[in-house]
């Protein structure tokens, strides 16, 4: 299903990163996922035991102190569904004082910006009264007051942040998955039982580590290279340091120099520096990839990271466990507990037959699996070495009458190979389970209607090349035992050759295919090819 297809209301002031064209435009309501979320939280690792402990305390004696008291007394609305439950214990009060989570909430509410929002929404000001009301008296009603407005501000941030863009189409496979509406309740909730309240809040680890990281690149980008001008260097010259003419001129001005002077030392390095923030090779030498991506102009790159800062937004946090896959750097991640567990390359579909973006949850593996050869392979490569005497058992294969889950085996001589190979005939044809087989020893499955799913393969090469965009859609994992072991706590193995043994997940796993061409890198931003041609 398309994602976020329905409309929702859009309070006055919020803008969106993505413009059309650069202009602000107004944004829906914010949505994500808060069973995944809650759920994940509650069921990670990571969570605080003494956290645990708390919920668990309060719960037996609510209200035991006195400022839990005061917000028994003051709360309302939807705070009260996230308060009562836990016995209006506060989660920005400690010790008789506000604790340094809400400043690493103002220090979010003054960047806001970055994200496309107005500070001016979450109350900043307001904020910083009542915490030093509440600080300099120490009376309970002044701390009770002060949680409130904290806890009212941080859930519409949050929610706020978390808000998709049209602009950004991902599709949406379960229901798990799909983006709802979070409430006040869900989103403290969530970020109550993390094991520091104070990172997750200065960390906004209800946001996706692809995006923070993207967000801090972006704001050094833009003060480096925004701001430049935007003079048009000439195409068909290659300028290496020593150079002189119009052309170096030209190229100076647009890196922010003094048009006058050749290629010096100072205008090679701000080459090199361009290059290596725009996904080209820092060697200093404008050829005429680095003209042309110069040319393109800031608003251009703007534009990009705009963009790639919308599709990370759908990303989630990492207190939700879940893998993720770009198909720009052929990569995927996986996440636990608030942290990175994991990563490895992986191929995925060239741009003939490009991986979508798309989530989903992960069900099931199978082990010893078959490989289903897609119709067009069956055409172009099969049946021609068939009609030049090869063998399908030899080769590993088997014919097979039609696509149903228990469909007859086919003699090799039975079938009109002539019209399979000129595309009059659809076979099915399959790969039987061996070391040899594409799909390797496992595969990981997220039910689609396009046959996409994680696969070991037995072919290593590609993996050596820093481009790997081959694969006929799905993704090739380069260390399936690794994934499936985090998948399920243990190696996976099996008692037989017998093929498609499927073994259920303990819990399901989320999976979002992305596609980033712009990210964070080493020294800020690393642009990288729209190999797709989606951007």
């Amino acid at each position: 299903m398309p994602a976020a297809s329905a409309a929702h209301a859009v309070p006055p002031g919020r803008t969106r990163l993505i413009t059309r064209p650069f202009r602000a435009r107004r944004i829906r309501r914010a949505l994500f996922c808060p069973q995944i979320l809650v759920l994940g939280l509650i069921a990670s690792a990571g969570a605080a035991p003494m956290a645990r402990a708390q919920d668990a305390a309060v719960k037996e004696a609510p209200a035991r102190s006195s400022v839990a008291a005061e917000i028994r007394a003051q709360v309302g609305g939807k705070l009260r569904d996230f308060y009562g439950p836990r016995g209006f214990w506060p989660v920005w009060v400690e010790k008789d004082a506000v604790g340094p989570q809400a400043d690493a909430l103002l220090k979010l509410i003054d960047s806001a910006e970055a994200d496309g929002l107005k500070p001016g929404n979450y109350d900043p000001k307001g904020l910083r009264r009542a915490i030093e009301d509440a600080d300099g008296s120490g009376d309970p009603k002044a701390l009770a007051r002060a949680e409130l407005a904290l806890s009212k501000s941080f859930a519409k941030l949050v929610a706020d942040m978390r808000a998709p863009s049209r602009a950004v189409k991902m599709r949406y496979l379960d229901p798990e998955v799909e983006p709802r509406d979070p409430g006040p309740a869900d989103i403290l909730r969530a970020a109550a039982v993390t094991s520091s309240f104070e990172d997750y809040v200065e960390k906004a680890g209800w946001m996706s580590p692809f995006y923070m990281q993207l967000r801090k690149a972006r704001a050094g980008y833009g003060k480096t290279w925004a701001n430049l001008p935007d003079v048009a260097v000439p195409t068909g010259l290659k300028l290496k340091p020593g150079a002189k003419g119009p052309g170096v001129g030209a190229l100076r001005e647009r890196l922010g120099l003094s048009p006058g002077g050749g290629y010096d030392k100072a205008l090679a390095a701000k080459v090199k520096a361009f290059q290596g923030d725009h996904g080209l090779t820092p060697d200093g030498i404008a050829g005429p990839q680095t003209v042309t991506a110069l040319n393109r102009g800031p608003k251009y790159y703007a534009r990009a990271l705009a963009l790639n800062m919308e599709r990370t937004r759908l990303l989630p946090g990492p207190w939700v466990r879940h893998v993720v896959v770009d198909a720009a750097s052929a990569r995927l991640w996986y996440y636990s507990g608030g942290k990175l567990d994991g990563t490895m390359k992986v191929v995925v579909g060239a741009k003939e037959s490009q991986t979508p973006m798309m989530a989903g949850m992960i069900r099931y593996a199978t082990l010893n699996p078959y490989w289903n050869v897609p119709p067009d392979l069956v055409e172009r490569k099969i049946a021609p070495k068939i009609l030049d005497g090869a063998s399908l058992q030899k080769m590993n294969y088997e014919a097979l009458s039609d696509w149903s889950a228990n469909p007859q085996k086919l003699n090799q001589s039975s079938i009109d190979w002539q019209a399979v190979a000129s595309g009059r005939q659809e076979l099915r044809v399959r790969e039987l389970p061996g070391r040899s087989n594409s799909m390797g020893r496992m595969k990981f499955m997220f039910p689609n209607d396009l046959g996409i799913y994680l696969h070991d393969t037995p072919s290593r090469d590609l993996f050596g090349k820093p481009a790997r965009q081959f694969s006929n859609g799905c993704v090739r994992l380069e260390d399936a035992p690794r994934l499936g072991k985090w998948f399920f706590g243990k190696t996976l193995t099996t008692d037989s050759d017998t093929p498609e043994q499927h073994r259920p997940l303990p819990q399901p796993v989320p999976v979002y295919l992305t596609y980033l061409t712009a990210a964070s890198g080493k020294d800020g931003v690393a642009f990288r090819p729209d190999v797709y041609g989606r951007d």
